[in-house]
């Protein structure tokens, strides 16, 4: 049937061509943006629950910063505390030195000499190893909160007090002389508990280094599965949208096609009233 008021195969083929054209949209839109939601219409649930796959992936990266930067402030403790080791090791080395009637006066004075400058450089230590404005080895009981999780909670935090103070009053080291055999014997039994004491307080902090270890090394896991399940849902496969480009660009150029055609049959009607 021939008519010339409606062109209904015209219409017809301009609807199939503008569902090919957005299809071709929607797979150029996946492929320039790697993504399956360039529309979040696309899969409106998949979409959903991807954004909440991300914000968790980005929670538990900065989790992971945060147990850095804790690890970070525990290092610095610790790097002090290892110069002090050094220090008190020197210091009892030269006690021991100065404990045998080998030397005389005049070489325990040049010893006492050293041994004050290590015993003052040891008190130096501890009052300015810090951490931003907050000393970490004179025991100020200041109480940290690390927050290593995504979420609320406690099992997302773990908790640190600075409880260690290896400042030579302490440590019971102020006023150790080594000038003559009877003070170097007895800095030795004093250098010897400060030295106990010293690796209380790198127990101490060796523990929580550990546990904020294996902390950054989990959360490095876990952010790496969670943004592996977000990518299955988001991001787009590239050769499942090339395949859907070349199908609608075949659809495109077809529909074009017919629809130069169906715009040519009410020419066809005239020529028959001409």
């Amino acid at each position: 049937m021939l008519r010339v008021a409606s062109l209904n195969p015209s219409l017809m083929a301009q609807r199939y061509l503008n569902l090919s054209s957005r299809d071709v949209e929607s797979a150029f839109a996946a492929l320039a943006s790697g993504s399956r939601f360039s529309k979040p219409g696309n899969d409106a649930a998949g979409f959903a629950i991807s954004e909440s796959l991300r914000g968790q992936v980005a929670g538990t990266r900065q989790a992971g910063r945060n147990a850095q930067a804790a690890m970070a402030m525990v290092q610095t403790a610790e790097g002090g505390l290892n110069e002090q080791n050094n220090i008190l090791i020197r210091m009892r080395e030269l006690a021991v030195q100065a404990a045998s009637d080998t030397y005389g006066e005049n070489e325990r004075e040049f010893m006492d000499t050293e041994f004050q400058q290590l015993a003052q450089e040891f008190d130096r230590i501890a009052k300015t190893t810090v951490y931003g404005q907050k000393n970490l080895l004179t025991g100020s009981g200041e109480s940290f909160d690390f927050q290593v999780g995504a979420f609320k909670g406690e099992e997302n935090v773990i908790r640190f007090s600075l409880d260690s103070n290896t400042t030579s009053s302490n440590l019971e080291l102020d006023g150790l002389s080594v000038a003559d055999d009877g003070d170097a014997e007895d800095a030795l039994a004093s250098i010897d508990e400060g030295i106990s004491g010293l690796g209380k307080a790198r127990a101490d902090f060796g523990a929580i280094q550990s546990r904020l270890q294996h902390a950054i090394d989990h959360l490095a896991v876990q952010g790496d599965n969670l943004d592996m399940a977000r990518s299955y849902i988001a991001d787009a496969d590239i050769g499942e949208q090339v395949s859907k480009l070349a199908n609608a660009q075949i659809r495109q150029d077809a529909g074009v096609a017919v629809l130069a055609q169906a715009n040519n049959n009410p020419k066809a009607a005239l020529r028959l009233i001409g």
